[in-house]
């Protein structure tokens, strides 16, 4: 009984801790709402960093296409050697076995006329290739809000269960207080006493597990964040506001009440991993297109300039500026390039792009088929939640008015203190279930409500 005693004087020790380092006691830093989470996490998340290099990628492979498309290709080069074995004179066009220097620049530029539009291809490729990084960019940004809202909720969520364990604990350290009180009057038997000891033991182990669940919540959404190590996060830890609002409508923030038909159709036509599932298969098609046309002669315009000097032992030469001058010559040249046989390597081409947009045309149809799914899932889920919230909120105020009346029947002896950690029990887990049933609705509107066009961030 002694050992007893001092551990569950030790146990309240360790609840007193808590209760001094809980966020309700005050803190310098700024309290963060979701909304500034949200944007935390987006402004120093890797992932973005890592997306936004890629569309920075897109961005140049955009730029090297459309030179590509209108500009030519334009060359400057020189050259000097030393001829010690026999060489051709260029005055005479007769050969000597003098030592020669001779040094040449030119300038040319050269443009496709025709390469079975590869060009053209790859402007629209590198274009819908810039679309789809941008998309990508906003895909993960929904990803990292939505795991940034969750990790939110479990942190609302824990801090106010660990306030509800808290009032219990309170209440049970008054309870076995008075009890005692009873007992030294002989009101109350020995064993009621033991037995509200171990109650009291019961709801400080359940307050010091929540409270540890609460930090781990709280690490998970500061990693989420990549809040600073050094830095405390506080967040606004208040319940949301619901009064007025009826869970069961089609609510989807921006346009009115819609059927899961009208949130399917929208989601089917702006969701990001449709346009992007999309954009691929059009690409797909366009390289394919591309492959075929090689198998076209192509075209190519071609023109420069050149001049060149020269000099060899034992001759008298002309002046570098009078060579330069006098030896420049200009160039037009129309090439025309015809494949007859590369080993079957356009061929080969062919088949794989063709193979390719079979993928993609997969890839798109099942995407959709995901998506139409996922919105569907996720309308059902928001309705299911927003009627086990109803229910939930109802059960909390029954088990909420029960707790209260038999509090006061232990506190007059109408019952055993067994049974009122029963009635306890039923009072926490109803406590639990609404504020779990709410959030879960929170998160599933949420869902929903993006798969509508509006993004986490500005819900």
């Amino acid at each position: 009984m002694k050992r007893f005693f001092i551990s569950l004087l030790g146990m309240m020790a360790v609840v007193s801790a808590i209760g001094a380092e809980t966020p309700e006691q005050g803190s310098s830093a700024a309290v963060m709402t979701l909304h500034d989470c949200m944007d935390f996490a987006i402004s120093n998340s890797t992932k973005i960093r890592i997306q936004q290099a890629a569309t920075g990628d897109a961005q140049i492979a955009r730029r090297d296409a459309a030179l590509a498309l209108f500009t030519p290709q334009i060359n400057a080069q020189t050259y000097a050697y030393y001829n010690f074995g026999r060489s051709i004179d260029p005055q005479t066009n007769t050969y000597f076995n003098t030592t020669s220097f001779h040094n040449n620049y030119g300038v040319s530029a050269g443009y496709d006329l025709f390469d079975g539009f590869k060009a053209v291809n790859n402007y629209k490729i590198s274009k819908t290739g810039m679309l789809i990084a941008d998309s990508q960019e906003k895909q993960v940004e929904a990803d990292i809000c939505l795991a940034v809202m969750e990790a939110y909720y479990n942190v609302v969520y824990y801090k106010h269960l660990v306030d509800v364990y808290r009032e219990q604990a309170a209440v049970a350290e008054q309870t076995l207080a008075k009890a005692r009180r009873q007992e030294e009057l002989g009101q109350k038997g020995h064993a009621d006493v033991i037995q509200m000891e171990a109650d009291l033991a019961d709801r400080q182990y359940d307050l010091t597990n929540t409270y540890n669940m609460y930090c781990d919540q709280k690490m998970t959404l500061a990693d989420l964040m990549f809040w600073p190590v050094d830095e405390e996060l506080e967040i606004d830890t208040e319940m949301p506001d619901l009064v007025g609002h009826n869970p069961n409508t089609e609510d989807t923030g921006s346009t009115g009440n819609l059927t899961a038909d009208e949130v399917v159709d929208f989601a089917l036509e702006h969701n990001p991993s449709i346009r992007i599932a999309g954009w691929q298969h059009q690409n797909a098609r366009r390289e394919l297109n591309t492959a075929k046309w090689q198998v076209l002669p192509s075209v190519g315009l071609y023109a420069g300039w050149n001049t060149s000097y020269y000099t060899y032992q034992g001759a008298t030469t002309s002046p570098f500026a009078d060579q330069f001058r006098n030896n420049g010559g200009e160039y037009v040249e129309l090439s025309v390039s015809i494949p007859i046989w590369n080993r079957l390597g356009k061929s080969s081409a062919i088949a794989k792009r063709r193979h390719a947009l079979d993928k993609a045309t997969a890839e798109l149809d099942q995407k959709r088929r995901d998506v139409e799914s996922e919105v569907r899932r996720a309308v059902q889920d928001r309705n299911g939640a927003a009627t086990a919230y109803e229910q939930a909120q109802h059960k909390a105020e029954v088990q909420s008015e029960a707790y209260s009346l038999n509090l006061k029947k232990l506190e007059q002896g109408l019952i055993s203190p067994l049974e009122f950690q029963t009635a306890n029990n039923n009072y926490l887990k109803a406590k639990a279930d609404e504020m779990n049933s709410l959030f879960k609705y929170l998160i599933k509107q949420a869902v929903v409500r993006y798969y509508n066009g509006v993004e986490y961030i500005n819900q």
